[in-house]
């Protein structure tokens, strides 16, 4: 994604996010041998676009208490302080500091922050379209954006038993998010 433009193909302003049809998901490796896919059940974001790409931003959080793997056993086990020890990470902050792109190929790089670290990032992000909303209301803009984290660069780690050893979960961890944002509402013209 090497190729710039000046903005983004939709109206400047602030896009909700419309949190009913949208979704952050993840999947890591366990024992090496297989995948396992959850999500976060609460985040939020805030995206406004500006008139430029310089002027556009993206800020996002991801609750860490929502995850859901479908096992309330292993989500406990993961929210614990063996592995993320969400007392003391209780969120996941994104900041984007730059976007580049054109057509429907965009990339969004960032900070992203986990507990007291912070890294870089960047986001793969791909634009669906926009559409207007059969029965009336804001025009949907959709997006599918993905990246990989690395838990051990944000000081994650696996407290293992005594006497176990070998990667019980993977270091890279794959994010995807699903996202659909509401486009603002038109200024009123000046008479």
């Amino acid at each position: 994604m090497t190729t710039a433009t000046t903005s983004l193909p939709l109206a400047p302003g602030h896009w909700a996010l419309d949190t009913n049809h949208s979704s952050v998901g993840f999947t890591v490796r366990h024992l090496g041998v297989s995948k396992v896919r959850g999500r976060f059940t609460r985040f939020e974001a805030d995206v406004l676009i500006g008139e430029t790409l310089e002027t556009t931003s993206v800020t996002a959080s991801i609750d860490m208490s929502s995850i859901d793997t479908g096992n309330p056993d292993r989500d406990a086990h993961v929210l614990s302080a063996d592995i993320i020890d969400v007392g003391a990470r209780p969120t996941m902050e994104f900041r984007s500091t730059a976007v580049f792109g054109a057509g429907s190929e965009w990339q969004v790089d960032g900070e992203l922050t986990i507990g007291s670290v912070t890294q870089p990032i960047s986001l793969a992000v791909e634009l669906g379209g926009v559409e207007t909303f059969p029965g009336g209301g804001p025009r949907h803009a959709g997006f599918e954006a993905a990246t990989t984290v690395r838990r051990k660069d944000f000081g994650i780690d696996i407290a293992m038993p005594p006497g176990v050893s070998g990667a019980m979960l993977g270091d890279a961890i794959k994010v995807e998010l699903d996202l659909q944002l509401l486009e603002p509402e038109a200024a009123p013209a000046a008479s």
